[in-house]
């Protein structure tokens, strides 16, 4: 259970003490993608969606996530982040709408938790605005891309993991 930070030497959950770590510039950046049908895929594009700008709204709600990642993933720090971003890009030949996050902040902890959960909940923000055209809708491939900062340093997710 040693490798576990979350777990301490009882096998309880516990909050990582970071007091004693210093303050390091983090960078996380997560993905994920949410599969629609074409009509959806055409909505969104054109902007004709019956509850409004989808990839709007949904960059709006990723971006609030983020910034509540520790009042919904319990052992979570609250940070103070000083950047998010989600963006998408919509590919036409797989009929799926991509999501990308990217957090920055100076802190003793990493913002990987924060970057996925702007993610998903942006993928979520999807699938609830589009629902009553897609019920079918899939999202999958949530996933660290890259990460930066700390005493672990830098991560890149390589094409084979």
């Amino acid at each position: 259970m040693s490798d576990f930070t979350h777990i301490n030497d009882k096998g309880q959950a516990n909050m990582v003490d970071v007091t004693a770590k210093e303050e390091t510039i983090r960078y996380a950046k997560a993905s994920g993608r949410i599969r629609v049908n074409r009509q959806v895929l055409d909505a969104v594009k054109d902007g004709s969606a019956a509850k409004g700008d989808v990839l709007g709204t949904a960059r709006i709600a990723g971006i609030m996530a983020a910034k509540r990642t520790p009042e919904l993933i319990p052992l979570c720090h609250t940070l103070l982040l000083t950047k998010v971003s989600v963006d998408f890009e919509v590919l036409e030949e797989t009929e799926e709408i991509c999501c990308t996050s990217e957090v920055r902040l100076r802190g003793k902890t990493g913002a990987e938790m924060e970057a996925l959960t702007a993610v998903s909940v942006a993928l979520l923000t999807v699938y609830d605005m589009c629902k009553a055209v897609d019920k079918a809708m899939v999202i999958s491939q949530v996933r660290l891309e890259e990460k930066d900062g700390g005493k672990s340093g830098h991560f890149q997710r390589s094409e084979n993991t």
